[in-house]
């Protein structure tokens, strides 16, 4: 009998997994997650997106190809751990379970960061920018800010278990791919490799690809937060020479020379790279008390006198019938520290980082000398902490006394949040301050800067109609409230009638349109109130921020030595008006019914903007004001990158 051989059935071998998956495995999941982000983000802006073809595939493209750089980033450490661990360790039964806590690490980051993300677009409309960057560096506030607004253990919890979740349904993927490391030689290849691509990535790609539609939202939608946040951090110093357009700066300073020349005032030298000028007003000079109040984030459109029609500004709008009101006035920025800038040292808003936080900002020429040089005594009174925004030592070393929190007793606090004090105890403190003051026999001049229109949106009870802690209208009508509650007070005083009482806002409660530079986002309020001094009425002339000063010191007939690149809007002539505002990195100038917009990689483009509802219509390129723009930036980061502000 003849038997059969029959061949053996060789199976097909599995090939084996190796560590390196475990790095494809949390690109997985950075990208997932930041996709599920990217969804809820269009989803809770779905009113303000233009929801087209082609946005629709930018966001989502583009949004994508950021995910992936992000993602090339994030895994780093991972990497570095896979490269550099022995082999034998990575096969221990002991270490898969280190490898589920690394996964469990990294994933709930993710996942914080997801939510992060939500209520930080709910709160400015964007992906991380250089805001965020600022509040990790103030942490204190920020985190208590974050805990008094939201039930963060509750939110944390949630992520928790969630976490938890998905990684007992990645324990397999991450068991198998854990089994196995290659040798060091080859994990090195992997490495150097991996290592080539992060770098190509670093000096390739930067965040302007996302640029391409005139919706700003969509823009940030095809952004990725973390990715965002790390070029914010990279890119929150900008030098205006290095960046932006420029033109010769000797052509530069000739044209801000013509500009800022007003009839009141003539150059005290032939330097063409100064602006001193001495401003002399004719008459008898007026030495009153000035108390300026620069309230946190009240935008123009929370005033009745401005259209609002909530009563949530009853005393203001009282105040405004009685007073000279602005109605025209622009914020130079977005945030505080922007707003104590133009009003204390009356410059434009230079890119990155306002001159409140950067170093060598000591001596330079302010609203707080030249009321110490006629005999006052400047104080910057705040009722949070100094330390904050360098709010503290910017004002001390530039001729204002600092008064904050730390004056205040305990006891005499009715109400406090992370941010600082009720507006109406920072009242208590401002009055107590101003008397002292008078009662040395010096005029005071008191710059006082609320804290209460701020998120959590929390204050004392009883005061106003709206619970604490419910919504901005609330924290808008309760400053409302403190205020009118101090006018009142002080007009019982003795000093009430030798007392101009300037109020003005910082910035707008939001910056967010659809447009790069919504103009309607920057209008803010100013009332100038002294009953017997200032006569009631409007003015409704375009004026910037940094004009206020400049402005003030007109109405008191102050002659002084002038640094500053505001204007005394009552000396200035018909048809020279201009404003400024900012982002950080775009820097707007405002003329008649033209917008221009300096951009870093030296980009310059004239709009048409609708001063109603923020849009602008791109139009043909406006050299003429175009190179205005450029001479007032330029000149002014020129003067104090080399010291002529002090």
């Amino acid at each position: 009998m003849i038997s059969t051989l029959k061949a053996p059935v060789v199976k097909p071998t599995k090939k084996k997994a190796n560590s390196f998956q475990l790095a494809a495995l949390m690109i997985t999941i950075v990208i997932s997650l930041s996709v599920i982000s990217r969804i809820a983000l269009l989803f809770k802006s779905a009113s303000t997106v233009d929801f087209t073809f082609l946005n629709l595939i930018g966001i989502f493209g583009i949004g994508l190809f950021y995910d992936l750089i992000n993602a090339a980033y994030f895994i780093l450490p991972l990497m570095f751990y896979i490269w550099l661990l022995p082999g034998r360790i990575m096969n221990k039964r002991w270490h898969r379970f280190m490898l589920y806590g690394i996964f469990f690490f990294f994933t709930f980051g993710l996942l914080f960061n997801i939510v992060s993300e939500w209520f930080f677009w709910d709160e400015f409309s964007s992906r991380f920018n250089f805001i965020a960057v600022d509040y990790l560096v103030y942490t204190n506030e920020v985190i208590g800010n974050i805990r008094q607004s939201y039930p963060v253990e509750m939110i944390v919890g949630v992520l928790f278990v969630t976490t938890i979740a998905a990684i007992y349904f990645l324990r397999p993927v991450i068991k198998n791919a854990g089994r196995y490391s290659l040798s060091f030689k080859y994990r090195s290849l992997w490495m150097a490799g991996y290592i080539s691509v992060l770098v190509a990535f670093y000096y390739l790609v930067d965040n302007k690809i996302k640029q391409f539609s005139e919706n700003t939202y969509v823009n940030e939608l095809a952004g990725n937060g973390l990715y965002e946040l790390f070029a914010a951090y990279l890119n929150n110093e900008l030098d205006y020479a290095q960046f932006y357009q420029k033109i010769p700066d000797v052509e530069a300073f000739k044209m801000i020379r013509a500009q800022i020349k007003t009839p009141e005032s003539h150059f005290v030298n032939n330097d063409p790279f100064s602006i001193e000028r001495k401003i002399v007003n004719p008459g008898k000079e007026k030495k009153m008390n000035v108390v300026l109040i620069s309230v946190e984030s009240l935008s123009a459109d929370f005033l009745g006198s401005f259209g609002n029609t909530q009563k949530i500004t009853p005393n203001l709008d009282s105040l405004a019938g009685h007073s000279l009101l602005f109605t025209n006035l622009y914020a130079t920025g977005t945030r505080t520290v922007r707003g104590l800038e133009a009003l204390s040292v009356g410059t434009p808003p230079t890119p990155g980082q306002s001159i409140v936080r950067r170093p060598k900002n000591e001596g330079l020429f302010s609203m707080g000398r030249v009321f110490e040089e006629k005999g006052y005594q400047s104080k910057f009174i705040y009722g949070g902490y100094g330390y904050f925004d360098n709010m503290g030592y910017f004002f001390d070393h530039n001729n204002y006394k600092v008064v904050d929190r730390k004056k205040i007793a305990k006891k005499d606090i009715a109400y406090e949040n992370i941010w600082g004090v009720a507006d109406e105890n920072l009242f208590m403190l401002a009055t107590k301050e101003i008397e002292s003051t008078i009662k040395a026999g010096k005029p005071v001049f008191a710059h006082v800067m609320t804290t209460s229109n701020h998120r959590p949106f929390t204050y004392p009870n009883g005061r106003i109609d709206i619970p604490s802690h419910t919504n901005r209208e609330g924290a808008v009508k309760y400053t409302d409230y403190a205020i009118g509650k101090f006018i009142r007070e002080a007009s019982k005083k003795p000093w009430f009638k030798n007392t101009l009482f300037v109020i003005v806002a910082d910035h707008c409660a939001s910056s967010a349109g659809k447009a790069d530079l919504p103009v309607n986002k920057y209008l803010i309020p100013l009332l100038i109130y002294s009953p017997g001094n200032i006569v009631p009425a409007k003015m409704e002339r375009l004026m910037s921020q940094i004009d206020l000063g400049p402005t003030i010191l007109g109405l008191l007939n102050f002659s002084y030595t002038s640094k500053f690149f505001g204007y005394d809007i009552f000396k200035l002539e018909e048809g020279r008006e201009r404003a400024f505002i900012s982002t950080y990195q775009s820097l707007g100038y405002i003329r008649k019914d033209t917008l221009i917009i300096l951009k870093p990689q030296r980009i310059a483009n004239t709009f048409m903007p609708n001063f109603k509802d923020g849009t602008a219509r791109e139009t043909n390129p406006n050299k003429t004001l175009t190179n205005e723009a450029i001479s007032w930036y330029q000149t002014a980061s020129y003067q104090f990158k080399n010291k002529l502000m002090k």
